[in-house]
């Protein structure tokens, strides 16, 4: 049986989209990535950079992040991995450390939900945001 994802068809604005997406760790919103897909495809409206990408994401061949209610991100990374947001900056961080898959097992067994996956947002002040607070203090 075909996968959503393999039913795509990966069209030359799908490639390049998830090219400019695979180049960067930022976890970019779509407006930034259209920014940086139109330095190849000067004519792409936001628009279209926007809906490649919601398909992208409920396709899963990317991760459409909405963290924290601020605006969307996306990760090529589709694996399962946690990240971190600056509480000031808004900037979006992958975190390397384990998957706690037995947290799935304790939610499954603790509710009547059959528990499909998690989500876990960390929050934080990125290294910059540390810097120009210390800079601040220093003035």
């Amino acid at each position: 049986m075909a996968t959503n994802e393999s039913m795509m068809r990966l069209t030359t604005q799908r490639q390049i989209i998830l090219g400019e997406l695979a180049k960067v760790r930022t976890h970019p919103t779509a407006s930034e990535l259209y920014d940086m897909v139109r330095k190849r495809l000067p004519r792409i409206g936001l628009g279209t950079v926007y809906r490649n990408l919601e398909l992208m994401a409920e396709t899963g061949m990317i991760l459409k992040l909405e963290v924290g209610g601020t605006q969307k991100r996306f990760d090529a990374v589709t694996d399962t991995h946690y990240h971190i947001r600056c509480s000031r900056c808004g900037k979006v961080d992958d975190i390397d450390t384990p998957v706690m898959e037995e947290l799935v097992k304790e939610a499954a067994a603790s509710s009547s939900y059959q528990v499909i996956g998690h989500h876990v947002e960390f929050n934080g002040i990125c290294p910059n945001c540390q810097k120009e607070a210390r800079n601040k203090q220093l003035q």
